[in-house]
């Protein structure tokens, strides 16, 4: 067995350390300790969560990427595109691509008795992911499309849902302005209502069939406004879109949902630099409080040293156990740290305690994204850099010589 190993676990865990002065020194750093490691597993579950929370929402209801004509406008109408495209309805050449779906987008008024809305038609297909969005429905359901008849059913968000007064199986008439300059109108009937906690597209849109965009656009079954991707890997879209403009054809383009939203996108970058920010902060305070610990069992057992030196240890031996010594002190405080750590954040995962005001943070809940990859390298992390920084402050036992440990004592 390594000596120095076995010894600073004799004297960490030894009945004679139980009474000693420092004691209370001791579980005060186990106390920083914990204290460190549970902030630090709160805001890197909360910062990661709410980095892929909204990331997974802009996506989600607006494609991972989007696929549109080179000379689209800068509108939210959309241009026309032959729906027949080597990509769809399966992209085999970017195989990180697992759904292709089209769209089309045409903009109107909804009018009611009272009041009045600019909102945005979304048409999609049959095709379209519904399951991928049913976790925004907050009430009813969404739209039946199908191949062979235009539907007149749509789903619309909270907001706009709230300030026309309108519900599930309630209907509104859409004025929808042509290029001649005369409007058309449609009635459209409401299946259910949506949230997803993102202004820029509970403030305008209703989806429905695509048919409706198409008829109105005069388009016929095989002219759509663009279509949205879906792929793998929600962190990697810049990558991936890259590759599928690699694919397409030159009067095309591929755009990203993170590029897309790009302020929203630099928003979600903060998180990470409140992360990191955290994190040194918890580290540091950690760090230093062990460093003050260690001083104080240096200094507290002299005696010990001077003893080991007698007896012929060298002074990096002598280092190492007390580094060692040190570590083991830190394990309770990481341990009850993680403990009430993962607890509370478990707590908020399935009971959604902590609530957030939406229309600052894009999420009415608190997220929580637990990683056991990441929790171990955090740990992990603590232990290593706190054992590096103490080899600072152990060197001071090189400069305890066995006479005057023998006279301090």
């Amino acid at each position: 067995m390594n000596f120095t190993w076995w010894f600073a676990k004799k004297i960490a865990f030894g009945k004679s350390n139980k009474n000693n002065l420092s004691t209370t020194i001791i579980r005060i750093g186990q106390i920083a300790v914990a204290i460190g490691i549970l902030v630090a597993l709160v805001t890197l579950s909360t910062g990661i969560g709410a980095r892929k929370g909204i990331k997974q929402k802009l996506a989600d209801f607006n494609g991972h990427i989007t696929v549109k004509p080179y000379n689209s406008n800068q509108s939210f109408n959309s241009d026309s595109i032959l729906i027949h495209q080597s990509f769809y309805p399966k992209f085999d050449a970017v195989p990180e691509v697992t759904h292709v779906q089209p769209i089309a987008v045409k903009g109107g008024i909804i009018r009611t008795a009272d009041n009045f809305s600019g909102i945005f038609l979304k048409g999609v297909g049959e095709d379209y992911d519904v399951k991928r969005f049913d976790s925004y429905l907050v009430k009813g359901k969404f739209p039946k499309i199908e191949q062979q008849k235009i539907s007149n059913d749509v789903v619309i968000s909270q907001k706009i849902a709230n300030e026309l007064h309108l519900d599930v199986d309630s209907s509104f008439v859409t004025y929808f302005i042509q290029e001649t300059g005369k409007p058309i109108y449609r009635r459209f009937h409401i299946t259910g209502i949506f949230s997803t906690d993102i202004k820029d597209f509970d403030d305008i849109y209703v989806i429905g069939d695509i048919k409706q965009v198409q008829r109105l656009n005069k388009w016929d079954e095989n002219v759509v406004g663009g279509f949205e991707l879906f792929t793998n890997d929600i962190e990697k879209l810049d990558e991936i879109a890259a590759k599928v403009n690699d694919q397409i054809d030159f009067q095309l383009y591929a755009q990203s949902a993170t590029s897309s939203f790009s302020q929203i996108n630099d928003w979600i970058a903060i998180f990470d630099t409140n992360i990191f920010v955290v994190l040194f902060i918890m580290m540091v305070v950690v760090v230093i409080n062990m460093i003050m610990v260690l001083l104080i069992l240096i200094l507290e057992r002299t005696h010990s040293i001077g003893l080991l030196k007698t007896l012929g240890a060298t002074n990096w031996r002598i280092r190492t156990i007390f580094i060692y010594y040190a570590v083991f002190i830190m394990i309770p405080g990481l341990l009850v740290g993680n403990i009430l750590g993962l607890g509370l954040l478990l707590i908020q995962k399935y009971y959604k305690i902590v609530k957030l005001p939406a229309e600052n943070y894009y999420l009415s809940v608190a997220p929580v994204y637990l990683d056991p990859t990441q929790i171990l390298i955090l740990n992990l992390s603590a232990i290593l850099i706190s054992s590096i920084v103490l080899l600072a402050p152990s060197y001071l036992i090189s400069k305890i010589t066995p006479n005057q440990a023998m006279k301090i004592n």
